[in-house]
């Protein structure tokens, strides 16, 4: 059976440091110049040395001494000054590379997942909650945006700074060096520890921000059933519990992002306080002069000052490696639908549609389809039946290789779908879904979708192909008429209609239509047979129906019970058997005319 788990944000283990080097792997853009960006980054943080090193020179060689050149003075001013202002330009030039690299790299991989998201099967899609799918190419793709941006930069400016800070405290004194780094290093490791359990606070916030999106997507599109039930109490309160979570999630990540920079604080003033009293103690006894002293001085404090800036810069780092995760854990799924190296073309003409032994099961259930057999000649169509869950929908969907069985395979026209370039078989086999979906645009534009170079002429045509001309003159603004989003100003008839214009446009060969004529009242039922009568006409077409008038004027009609095809053969052949469809048939039979009697 395929098995295929939703995206799990731990299944991507590492250090922070290997899930960053995994994610620059993962996004080339942002590589693109980088080693000009880093090399501006470390001029900046070399050019921060330039105001320490001139406060050293005006105390020892003007206020200690008490006679300095006003011009002496105004020249060093005007050195520190040029130095300052050259740095200032350097890391602007470098945040801006970095932010422009930053968005080529976050538009690469936002188009890689969403990308990739496509490619996945019908059996991962229905394991997997869409909020999170959607969390997982928005927010969280999101997270890394500051990080790259400025979190990114800041580790490599600020790491210059302190490196630059510590050779200048070792050139001016090594001694107070050594205890600097030495008072230091507890801070280090409270950090470790902070850190340590940062990743999985920020982890956590990035779970509960997919359950809100899906909460939320959840009680957005069932606002109808919602009011209709009147259950919006019990709706506010899963939404309200899953807020709540989040909240708390998020609460735990600032409380420690808010500890970690409190302790950068804290132990620079101590840093800083036991530098001066050692300083102040040993510094005559060492020879060092008081501008020598005061340029140590403000070195630590530009030495600590990146550290506590990298509080901050952590709390991003592990919030953008928690989305890092996420991210990762999708992409790593593999494509079990994957185009073939080398696919194979279908031919213009309607194929034929061979099913062998298929056995299929979705994820954490049984199997839905238990060694299927059966051939569909070119030219002809077919009509699947078969009770609530019997597999008729997942057989279309094996068939249109939206997802692929677990044992056995489908033949179109004697290829392996398996084996067939997606773009052809795309183009030559056209779903009609049970709830066809339409984009918020025209009606034009939805039909469009079949095939993007259709012209107006050629969309009209196609509804008066399928005898749906008079719905078009119907609508307020014809063509031009807004859908609305998911088609909601057109009534469950009138988007079938658009559905099987927009695979008339498309011209397939071979059709896959599921229920196209359920839950639709008479008037329109008896045009959307005609229209699917024309649609089929001279084409290879697999029917779903639950509404067996479809079944009636079928060159075969298949039965499904349990998985397993149990009847075929044509519709009087079927009833004058008296098995599966008989039954079948005369419940749909007595359901139409209690319907026409009330």
């Amino acid at each position: 059976m395929t098995t295929i788990e939703p995206a799990d944000p731990e299944s991507v283990t590492g250090s922070t440091t290997a899930v960053i080097r995994r994610g620059l792997a993962a996004i080339p853009a942002i590589r693109k110049g980088l080693p000009l960006t880093v090399v501006l980054a470390l001029l900046g943080g070399i050019g921060r040395l330039a105001v320490p090193v001139l406060i050293q020179q005006v105390i020892d060689r003007g206020l200690s001494t008490g006679h300095i050149s006003g011009g002496r003075l105004l020249g060093l001013s005007a050195v520190a000054a040029l130095v300052v202002l050259v740095t200032a330009v350097v890391n602007w030039v470098s945040l801006a590379r970095l932010a422009i690299a930053s968005e080529r790299a976050l538009f690469d991989l936002r188009v890689r997942a969403f990308t990739h998201v496509h490619r996945l099967s019908v059996a991962y899609h229905s394991a997997e909650a869409r909020g999170k799918l959607v969390s997982r190419v928005t927010s969280d793709v999101e997270t890394l945006s500051m990080f790259l941006q400025w979190g990114g930069l800041a580790w490599l400016v600020n790491g210059a700074i302190m490196l630059a800070a510590l050779a200048g405290m070792a050139f001016y004194d090594i001694g107070l060096t050594v205890i600097t780094v030495v008072l230091t290093v507890p801070l280090l490791f409270l950090i470790r520890v902070v850190v340590g359990r940062l990743g999985p606070a920020h982890t956590a916030v990035r779970v509960r921000v997919a359950d809100l999106l899906t909460v939320i997507s959840e009680t957005i599109q069932g606002a109808a059933v919602i009011r209709a039930y009147g259950v919006a109490e019990p709706s506010l309160r899963r939404t309200t519990a899953t807020i709540h979570r989040w909240r708390d999630a998020k609460i735990r990540a600032g409380y420690l992002g808010g500890l970690l920079f409190s302790l950068a604080d804290l132990f620079a003033v101590v840093i800083v306080v036991g530098v001066v009293a050692v300083g102040l103690a040993i510094g005559p006894s060492t020879g060092n002069s008081a501008g020598e002293l005061v340029a140590f001085i403000m070195l630590v404090t530009l030495f600590l000052a990146p550290i506590t800036e990298f509080t901050q810069v952590i709390d991003f780092t592990q919030s953008a490696v928690a989305g890092w995760r996420r991210v990762l854990a999708l992409l790593d799924i593999a494509e079990d639908i994957a185009e073939p190296a080398d696919g194979q073309q279908l031919p213009p003409d309607p194929p034929d549609v061979v099913v062998e032994n298929v056995v299929f099961g979705y994820p954490g259930t049984g199997r839905t389809l238990d060694d299927v057999s059966f051939e569909v000649p070119a030219g002809r169509q077919v009509v699947l039946v078969g009770t609530t869950g019997s597999g008729k929908t997942t057989l279309t969907k094996l068939i249109a290789r939206l997802a692929d069985p677990d044992s056995g395979r489908i033949l179109i026209g004697g290829v392996d779908v398996r084996e067939i370039a997606n773009e052809s078989l795309r183009s030559r086999l056209v779903v009609v879904p049970q709830e066809p979906f339409l984009f918020d645009t025209t009606v034009e534009e939805n039909v469009r979708y079949g095939r993007p170079s259709a012209t107006r002429a050629e969309i009209e045509h196609a509804f008066r192909e399928l005898g749906a001309e008079s719905f078009v003159a119907g609508l307020p603004h014809g063509l031009d008429t807004p859908v609305g989003q998911r088609g909601e100003s057109l009534s469950a008839g009138e988007r079938q209609l658009v559905a099987l214009a927009r695979a008339h446009v498309a011209d397939p060969a071979c059709l896959i239509l599921d229920e196209a004529t359920s839950a639709v009242d008479p008037e329109i039922e008896l045009t959307l047979i005609e229209a699917l009568r024309r649609l089929t006409a001279g084409r290879t077409s697999v029917t779903v129906a639950h509404r067996l008038a479809v079944a009636e004027r079928a060159d075969e009609v298949m039965v499904l019970e349990g998985g397993r095809l149990v009847e075929r053969g044509r519709h009087h052949e079927l009833l004058a058997a008296d098995g599966v469809y008989a039954g079948l048939y005369h419940s749909w039979r007595q359901g139409t005319v209690g319907s026409a009697r009330a």
